[in-house]
């Protein structure tokens, strides 16, 4: 099972808020090729006590080290020197990115102990194939593969500790403010390699409006006032984008896209390895994540079925990293979602349940958009549910192998398919924003694909011979379905999907519960 999901009991924000201090006392070293751990160690415990440490391997060895208080940094940089400037000027900003070096590297390499490196990126797709051969059952190559890929404690931190240290220079201009990630990063369904979403909040800022409101008079402060928010929003990440850009070590390849629908200024973090988007405070997709982590939590099958799914759309060619017509990983997420509320009974609630359970610390709008749901898991009922993952895997293939996306749409606040309110090939309504379609930008050649490739999969989970697979080594289960299924035969499923006469198509079919093959056309609206 999912080992996160027992201990997982905290609300998303407490979560959230112990992460950000956390990194607060956190700094991040380059180290030599063949560093002491002890000694270096030895020499920070000098400063204060270590909580934790690891090394990871990113154009050289860093080691990332969290300290139990937060003035222990301040006396590091006090005995830290500026590097001299005899090839380039510095620009002397004090960070909490150091180097450590060692004065007499040849005479101390002898006694060095290999040190264990956190890994930082999932493993290749042909090495997971031959570990999920290995499980005995597609349940067991579910989880393993859930293992392989899900962020691990040691990401995490280093993804907070990227915040902290953007945070660092929006301090300079807005004392009050914090930067945060939201998305993949914190919604429980990150991926090792994932980019860094995150947001300048100005929320503490904020609580101050209109705080002295007792006694007979008021002050208020002084403030540069725009003609609208998107300007102000545009002017703050102009200068903060330059501020990374000609200040922030290790910050290269800043581009600020001001003219988005969302500003944000893209950037890559070398020392931590990640490319990260900086927007500022987006409500909405705050609230989303938070609500993906409340369903990530409360159930161990949630989680393992959307990273397989995800996992087989990238080997099939489903989505794609470049922004086009694919069907992107937040649509698949969110159809594994809407399939889960739609099983009888049902593996997890609607968003209109979640909101229900709702008190009035839940209450949250924003605009006229009601973003409320309940925050405590223990307020939420555990499920009856009692399917295994093989079966959740098969029924999710033949569920939407079925769909009628000409006709219906999917809507995850009432967990049932309602008529489509436009002509779009694939609806997913926002959860929030319910003008919005989340999956406007996917055509209808893509969403064909996804139908065809669907049926093929639930195909293969229904007639394979596991037994039979295993004693000839082949691939089974969801090991089979992470091989892309033209390699070995190309027409293997145009022949199915086109409805040659053979037996073996009529099989598949008949477990399709299709009369006939044109169905596949009409499903997606042709």
């Amino acid at each position: 099972t999912d080992p996160d999901v027992n201990g997982r009991k905290k609300t998303f924000t407490e979560v959230q808020a112990e992460r950000l201090e956390q990194a607060e006392r956190t700094i991040l070293i380059k180290c030599p090729p063949k560093i002491s751990e002890k000694k270096l160690l030895q020499y920070l415990s000098s400063h204060g006590k270590i909580n934790s440490h690891f090394f990871f391997e990113n154009y050289g060895i860093h080691a990332l080290i969290e300290f139990s208080e937060k003035n222990s940094i301040a006396s590091l940089q006090d005995v830290i020197g500026i590097p001299s400037a005899t090839e380039h000027h510095v620009v002397p900003f004090k960070s909490r990115l150091f180097t450590f070096m060692m004065k007499n590297p040849v005479g101390q390499a002898a006694a060095e102990t290999q040190i264990r490196l956190s890994p930082q990126s999932h493993i290749p797709v042909k090495d997971l194939i031959q570990k999920l051969c290995a499980a005995d059952s597609i349940s067991s190559q579910m989880y393993t593969l859930l293992n392989e890929y899900q962020l691990t404690e040691e990401n995490i931190k280093l993804r907070f500790l990227a915040c902290s240290l953007v945070r660092d220079f929006t301090r300079a201009y807005f004392p009050d403010s914090v930067v945060k990630p939201f998305g993949s990063s914190v919604n429980t369904f990150g991926k090792l390699g994932c980019d860094v979403d995150m947001f300048l909040d100005f929320n503490e800022a904020r609580k101050h409006i209109k705080k002295m409101t007792k006694g007979p008079f008021e002050m208020e402060y002084q403030l540069k006032r725009l003609p609208s928010e998107r300007l102000a929003t545009q002017k703050i990440l102009s200068v903060i984008g330059d501020c990374l850009d000609h200040f922030g070590p290790g910050c290269v390849s800043v581009q600020k896209i001001l003219n988005a629908r969302c500003p944000l200024v893209k950037f890559s973090h070398q020392p931590t390895g990640f490319q990260c988007d900086l927007s500022v405070s987006n409500s909405i997709a705050i609230k989303s994540s938070e609500l993906l982590y409340i369903y990530g939590c409360l159930d161990s099958r949630v989680r393992a079925l959307v990273f397989s799914i995800r996992c087989w759309a990238r080997v099939h060619g489903l989505t794609n990293s470049v922004p086009g017509a694919w069907i992107t990983n937040f649509s698949l997420t969110m159809m594994v979602i809407f399939f889960l509320q739609k099983r009888s009974p049902p593996v997890i609630p609607t968003v209109d349940q979640l909101r229900a359970l709702a008190d009035e610390e839940d209450r949250h709008v924003i605009g006229s958009y009601d973003c409320s749901f309940v925050r405590d898991l223990s307020k939420i009922n555990p499920t009856k549910n009692t399917e295994t993952l093989d079966e959740l895997l098969h029924n999710f293939f033949e569920y939407f192998g079925n769909f009628d996306f000409r006709k219906n749409s999917i809507n995850l606040r009432k967990g049932k398919e309602v008529n489509k309110p436009e002509s779009s090939p694939l609806y997913i309504w926002n959860p929030f924003e319910q003008d919005l379609n989340i999956s406007k930008n996917v055509n209808q050649p893509q969403l064909e694909k996804f139908v065809a490739l669907a049926r093929e999969s639930a195909w293969i989970l229904q007639k394979e011979d596991k037994t039979q697979r295993m004693i000839s080594k082949e691939p089974w289960g969801l090991a089979a379905l992470l091989i892309p299924f033209g390699k070995n035969n190309p027409n293997m499923i145009k022949n199915r999907v086109k409805g040659i006469g053979s037996e073996t198509i009529k099989s598949l079919l008949d477990s399709l519960k299709l009369s006939n093959v044109n169905n596949l056309q009409k499903a997606v609206g042709k």
